[in-house]
């Protein structure tokens, strides 16, 4: 796995939702996952797709999506996605929010699906799937 991939799969708002997967792949020879559009992704964008992601989380309601689109992070490869606030769940001060996230390069798209919790006004934190 390059380098780029591996931080990629630490920066990126589904990160965690496939770095077991790759890691296995890899160890199989799916080379195939070398062209998702996740593998095409630099630090810059990395970076603005995080900065996005957090946007959506504080200010989108269920159900809105925005678009993300990696234009002005140096990057030659056309990376887009949507970002759509799936739904949002309270419990006490801890509040959870699943999103639905579609990253587009190359003619190829990758679902993320991964959930963001956070306690009273704390920072967003990625909640690792069991």
């Amino acid at each position: 796995m390059s380098m780029r991939t591996r931080v990629l799969f630490h920066l990126t708002a589904g990160s965690l939702l496939f770095a077991g997967a790759i890691g296995g792949a890899q160890a199989a020879n799916l080379g195939f996952l070398n062209d998702t559009p996740i593998s095409y992704m630099k630090p810059r964008d990395n970076e603005s797709i995080k900065q996005a992601v957090i946007h959506a989380l504080n200010v989108q309601k269920d159900g809105e999506t925005s678009t993300w689109v990696n234009e002005g992070t140096g990057n030659s490869v056309k990376i887009d996605a949507t970002i759509n606030v799936a739904s949002t769940a309270h419990d006490g001060t801890r509040t959870c929010r699943d999103l639905a996230v579609v990253l587009n390069a190359k003619g190829q798209s990758m679902n993320l699906r991964p959930q963001f919790c956070k306690e009273g006004s704390g920072a967003w934190q990625l909640q690792k799937k069991h």
